[in-house]
């Protein structure tokens, strides 16, 4: 492949375990949605923040309802229980895509809707054409699959998404890419005919679905697709630290040269790429954000953790319990919130961090730390946030942990706690960019940059 990044779905095609034509029996299946009903409200931070009791109680009892037959397969129970947990609208307590399941479909010679959707605008926007019809442009509004209107396939997909809003949502169908979930939920189509607008003309076309990996998977990049990278511009050094996870040392040492450069450049601006950014731990945004703060920080104003009955049982089965993070679980009493204090973190010294003036790019695309990186930035007044709004809140429910389910061993992620953005804002929206550029299409033109870069030169 000519992509810089290995996507995670090729991955998953070739090393996750065999999983052809697995079955789960009904009685299993159910006894794993009331596993999941029971410790999803036990562990969660605050389950009703978003969904009333009665609403969410409903909802499991239509879902528990919906499972008639004998048996399921793993791709329809996950869609099952996805319908469950996405209810109760949080982006980090989740379900995710069903990956083994799309791996077996992908053996199998599976096929694909061939156009990537960008949603903008209230608008449906074609970013990617994988079919071999050129009439169909890029950017040309897309408004019915097969004679049923966009707004209708949406209806159906976003039980699957969970996330605090439809902005949110959207911008994850995005990121797990429009043509896997369509086949997710409507399952393998071969033909389809649809209806765009293409300026103010509106059009029919028949398409035909593609080849799974050989043409839609290899020919194109993951919208996360953060690397670790450093230019240098006329008034301008730019740098994308990639995400805030993976080998910290390695990480480490790529900020700590990076900024040697950028010290030697004495450029009047510096540029911090955060966007398309899939987020991680704040050990890593914090190392970043000591090169340009000019006093002690914290990433957060506040954090809470809720422990429980099931999270403790959990924390002793997969955690070490002699650390003071997990330690502090174990020793408060179930369903107690407690504060979780973080140090203020140093900066760098003088004469090894960025003094000038610092722009931080985000876009829809800016997730979890990232997003809250961006408004600790904000918040600070370390820089000027250019962009459009992140999807996720910088305030929210994360603090992300994970379980299995007993007999189907789907994973199951679930907040357990509550990050206030530096300010205290808890204002249910994502991170406002000071300077606003939208992101068009999320494409290879790179609207955000080109005009900062033509702003500051």
């Amino acid at each position: 492949m000519n992509n810089k990044i290995i996507f995670t779905f090729l991955i998953i095609l070739f090393l996750v375990p065999n999983c052809f034509s697995q079955q789960f029996e009904k009685e299993k299946i159910v006894a794993d949605l009331d596993f999941l009903n029971t410790s999803i409200k036990d562990a969660h931070y605050n389950i009703y923040s978003y969904v009333s009791k009665e609403k969410l109680d409903s909802t499991y009892q239509t879902v528990k309802e919906s499972i008639q037959k004998d048996s399921l397969t793993l791709l329809k129970t996950i869609n099952t229980f996805q319908r469950f947990i996405s209810t109760i609208n949080n982006g980090h307590t989740e379900i995710d895509f069903p990956a083994k399941s799309y791996r077996e479909y992908a053996y199998n010679k599976g096929t694909l809707f061939p156009l990537e959707i960008s949603f903008e605008d209230g608008k449906n926007l074609i970013r990617k054409n994988f079919s071999n019809n050129p009439e169909i442009k890029v950017g040309a509004e897309i408004l019915k699959i097969n004679e049923i209107s966009m707004k209708d396939i949406l209806s159906k997909i976003h039980p699957h998404i969970s996330a605090e809003r439809t902005y949110l949502k959207n911008a994850k169908i995005e990121v797990a890419s429009f043509p896997r979930l369509y086949w997710q939920v409507f399952g393998k189509q071969d033909r389809f005919e649809i209806e765009i607008r293409d300026q103010k003309t509106i059009k029919k076309h028949v398409i035909n679905a593609v080849n799974l990996i050989e043409g839609y998977e290899k020919k194109r990049t993951e919208v996360l697709n953060s690397t670790m990278s450093v230019k240098s511009f006329k008034s301008s050094d730019y740098i994308n630290p990639g995400n805030f996870s993976g080998d910290e040392k390695a990480y480490r040492k790529f900020i700590d040269s990076a900024f040697i450069k950028i010290y030697k450049n004495q450029k009047n601006n510096l540029i911090i790429d955060l966007r398309n950014n899939a987020g991680g731990d704040n050990s890593f945004s914090d190392y970043l954000v000591s090169y340009i703060a000019n006093k002690p920080f914290r990433w957060n104003s506040k954090l809470t953790i809720k422990t429980s009955k099931f999270l403790k049982e959990h924390t002793r089965k997969h955690n070490d319990t002699t650390d003071t993070y997990f330690k502090n679980i174990l020793s408060h009493t179930d369903n107690e919130i407690y504060d979780y204090e973080f140090e203020e973190y140093q900066p760098q010294e003088k004469n090894k961090r960025f003094q000038g003036k610092v722009y931080v790019l985000i876009n829809r695309q800016s997730h979890s730390q990232s997003a809250v990186t961006a408004a600790q930035i904000q918040d600070y007044k370390f820089g000027t946030i250019v962009g459009e709004e992140t999807g996720d809140y910088p305030s929210l429910y994360a603090s992300q942990f994970q379980y299995s389910l007993p007999n189907t061993g789907i994973v199951v992620k679930v907040s357990k706690g509550y990050i206030v953005r530096v300010n205290g804002s808890k204002k249910q929206e994502g991170v406002i960019p000071d300077i606003i550029i939208r992101d068009h299409l999320l494409d290879e033109t790179d609207e955000i940059l080109d005009l900062l870069l033509e702003k500051l030169n």
